[in-house]
């Protein structure tokens, strides 16, 4: 008989709090830096460092200050799992992302993740690797977006979604996405030939 299992999510604050006394438990900073979809940087690297590099940006998709707020709040409003996850520390800072996604339910401190089911979320310290932030457009630009092994990471909240929930309330269908795109494109043709 499958036994339904009651969530009380916390407040961002009260998440935030316990996620930092996990990194100040393991000795890793508190001093948090979030980042989104956008944000992240992965490049080549040789076969034996594992064929992919993962570095950051924030210089030009930056967050803005509600993204953190906005996403959290939309997580919430599903029952899948919420993940804090560290990626590295960079300048004394940990740089973090937060994951949701049912994926996660089975994923436990085998996988390096700390579970607080009562919360329906999972920590994800990860260890005290320097992670680089790339300060070059070109290699940002360049990144890999596709044809790389599926990752954690990826089930993170993008940039562009969070401008949809501010811009419509809610996050586009992809018809939706698209359309919208059409007509920006439309409107921008239009513009010129007034």
């Amino acid at each position: 008989m499958n036994q339904v299992v009651t969530i009380h999510r916390p407040t961002l604050a009260e998440a935030i709090n316990g996620w930092k006394q996990m990194l100040a438990d393991q000795d890793l900073s508190k001093e948090l830096l979030w980042i989104f979809e956008e944000n992240l940087c992965f490049e080549k690297a040789p076969p034996e460092a594992g064929g992919f590099h993962a570095g950051y940006q924030t210089q030009f998709a930056r967050p803005t200050e509600d993204a953190l707020d906005i996403a959290y709040e939309h997580f919430c409003e599903t029952d899948a799992r919420i993940v804090f996850y560290r990626l590295g520390e960079n300048r004394r800072r940990s740089v973090c992302m937060m994951l949701g996604d049912p994926w996660f339910d089975a994923k436990g401190e085998k996988q390096g993740y700390v579970r607080h089911d009562a919360w329906g979320m999972s920590f994800h310290p990860g260890g005290k690797n320097e992670i680089e932030e790339v300060g070059d457009l070109g290699r940002w630009v360049r990144r890999i977006k596709r044809e790389r092994p599926l990752h954690d990471v990826d089930f993170c909240m993008a940039l562009a979604t969070i401008d949809e929930i501010k811009i419509h309330g809610r996050v586009l269908a992809p018809y939706e996405r698209f359309t919208d795109h059409i007509v920006g494109r439309l409107r921008r043709i239009f513009s010129h030939a007034e």
